[in-house]
C-alpha cells in the first residue's frame, strides 16, 4: 500500500463515513470498514485493485454510468475536486442505493490519486418522501373540504332557485286555479256560461302548473336520463342547447345512477360554459366506457384560455362534480383555439 494510503488508513479506519483511496489509474487501494460494509463486501481486500467507477457507479436504471461522462473522474482529468448528489451506487449483491459523494485529488508516490467519500441517503430520501406524501395528503384534504363546501353552497343555491321557481311559477298557477274554481262555483247557478269560462281558465292554469313542475323536475333529474340512459339523455340535451352540439357516444350497459346523473350534468354545465364564457359557436360531446372508467369529453370552438380553478372560469363546479366520484378532470384550453374538458370517472365493475 502507498505510504499516503497508510497514513490515511490510520486516520480513517474508525471513521463512520465510507471512504476509499484511488491510485492514478482509478483503482481502489484503500477502503475503510464503513465503505466495505455500505457496499456489502466482507473485507477491504475484496475491493482492492477494482476500478472505483466501474465497481459502483450506476445510472438510476442500473446500467453502467458512462466513464467518459462521470464527474467522479474529474480529479484525474483536471485535478479538481467534484461532488455528486442523488446518484446511484451498486452493492456487491447488485442492489442500488442513492448516495451523495465527494472526491478530491491527493498526491501519492506513484502519481496523482484521489480520495472519495460517500453517504447513503436512503433514509433521507425516505424521510423527504414521507414529508411530501404528508403534505400532498394535507393538500388533498384541504381541497376535499373546499369542494365539499362548494357543493353544499351550490346545493343551497339550487334549493333557493327551486323555491323561487315554485313560488313564481307553479304556485301562482295553482293559486289561479283555486281562484277560478271558486269563482266558477259561485257562477254555476247564476251564469253557467261564465262558470264554464272560469273552469276553462282553471284548466289552463292547471296545465301551466304541471308544465312548470315538469320543467323544475327535469332540472333536478331528467326523466329521459332514468328511462333512456346517459347517451340518450345527452343527445336530448344537445337538441335543446343554445348552440349546435354533436354527440358521439355509446355505452355497453347502464351505469350506476349517481355516475349517469353527474356525467349528464357535467355535460350540461360544460355546454353552458361554452356558450356563456367561451363565446363558442359549436360544441361536440364524446362518451366512452373504457374498462372500468367512464370518459366524457366536451369540446368547443370558443376563445379558449380557460383555466381549471381559475376565477370566473366556470370550471370549479365541474371539478367538484367529478372529484366527488373519485374521478379527475383534464382541461385543454389554448387561447383562440377552443376548450376541451374531459371527465374520467371510475365505475365499479359489475354495477349498472
Amino acid at each position: 500500500m502507498e505510504p499516503a494510503a497508510d497514513f490515511l488508513a490510520q486516520i480513517l479506519t474508525d471513521a463512520p463515513q465510507p471512504v476509499w483511496v484511488l491510485n492514478d489509474q482509478g483503482l481502489i487501494v484503500f477502503a475503510n470498514p464503513a465503505a466495505v460494509a455500505a457496499l456489502g463486501y466482507d473485507h477491504p481486500s475484496d475491493l482492492y485493485h477494482r476500478h472505483s467507477h466501474d465497481t459502483v457507479h450506476r445510472l438510476p436504471d442500473g446500467s453502467p454510468y458512462p466513464r467518459g461522462h462521470c464527474p467522479m473522474q474529474e480529479p484525474f482529468r483536471s485535478g479538481d475536486a467534484a461532488h455528486g448528489a442523488d446518484e446511484w451506487f451498486e452493492r456487491r449483491d447488485g442492489s442500488l442505493f442513492p448516495v451523495d459523494w465527494w472526491v478530491a485529488p491527493i498526491a501519492l508516490s506513484g502519481g496523482q490519486g484521489a480520495v472519495l467519500a460517500f453517504t447513503d441517503v436512503s433514509e433521507r430520501r425516505a424521510a423527504e418522501q414521507a414529508v411530501r406524501e404528508r403534505d400532498a395528503a394535507a393538500i388533498r384534504e384541504a381541497e376535499s373540504r373546499a369542494a365539499q363546501r362548494r357543493i353544499v353552497e351550490a346545493s343551497a343555491v339550487v334549493r333557493r332557485q327551486v323555491a323561487r321557481d315554485l313560488h313564481d311559477g307553479a304556485q301562482q298557477s295553482l293559486v289561479s286555479v283555486l281562484i277560478s274554481t271558486q269563482l266558477a262555483r259561485e257562477e254555476v247557478a247564476r251564469d253557467p256560461a261564465r262558470a264554464g269560462e272560469l273552469l276553462d281558465e282553471a284548466v289552463a292554469h292547471a296545465r301551466e302548473a304541471i308544465n312548470d313542475l315538469r320543467e323544475i323536475a327535469s332540472g333536478l333529474h331528467p326523466p329521459i336520463l332514468t328511462h333512456g340512459g346517459l347517451v340518450t339523455a345527452v343527445e336530448d340535451l344537445a337538441t335543446r342547447a343554445s348552440l349546435p352540439v354533436t354527440v358521439d357516444g355509446s355505452l355497453p350497459r347502464r351505469l350506476p345512477e349517481v355516475v349517469e346523473n353527474n356525467a349528464y350534468f357535467f355535460v350540461a354545465e360544460a355546454l353552458t360554459n361554452a356558450a356563456k364564457h367561451a363565446a363558442a359557436t359549436s360544441a361536440s360531446v364524446s362518451i366512452r366506457l373504457h374498462d372500468a372508467e367512464l370518459s366524457v369529453e366536451v369540446r368547443d370552438d370558443g376563445v379558449g384560455g380557460a383555466r381549471a380553478g381559475g376565477e370566473g372560469s366556470g370550471l370549479s363546479g365541474l371539478m367538484d362534480r367529478v372529484g366527488a366520484l373519485g374521478g379527475r378532470m383534464i382541461v385543454r384550453s389554448p387561447r383562440g383555439r377552443g376548450t376541451t374538458v374531459r371527465a374520467e370517472i371510475p365505475v365499479r365493475p359489475g354495477i349498472g
